[in-house]
């Protein structure tokens, strides 16, 4: 699939959801610059793009879940699998994810 333009970087906020292909993405806007992860927690279903940040972290919002927003490795249980990471690149004014068909 390759890269995927998610909006321009003025719309980019802290926290972004993005559907593409029956799949939802979290963008997380942190210092040094911009992340893509899962936006579904491993645990059990529910939006990482609603929980909330700590210290480059995201928590779940149903059981408290976090995850490292550049890695994607759970930092808190009850998940204790990780959620998978993208790269992500801005050109020019607009922010891209890296969509591999083998991820699908």
């Amino acid at each position: 699939m390759g890269w995927v333009r998610v909006c321009a970087e003025w719309e980019m906020k802290s926290v972004r959801r993005f559907d593409h292909a029956e799949r939802s993405f979290a963008l997380f806007r942190l210092p040094d610059g911009i992340y893509a992860l899962d936006d579904i927690c491993s645990h059990e279903y529910s939006r990482l793009s609603e929980g909330e940040l700590w210290r480059g972290q995201v928590m779940c919002p149903k059981h408290g879940s976090r995850f490292d927003i550049k890695t994607g490795k759970v930092e808190g249980l009850p998940a204790t699998r990780p959620v998978h990471t993208y790269p992500v690149k801005v050109e020019g004014e607009l922010v891209y994810i890296e969509i591999e068909d083998e991820e699908w």
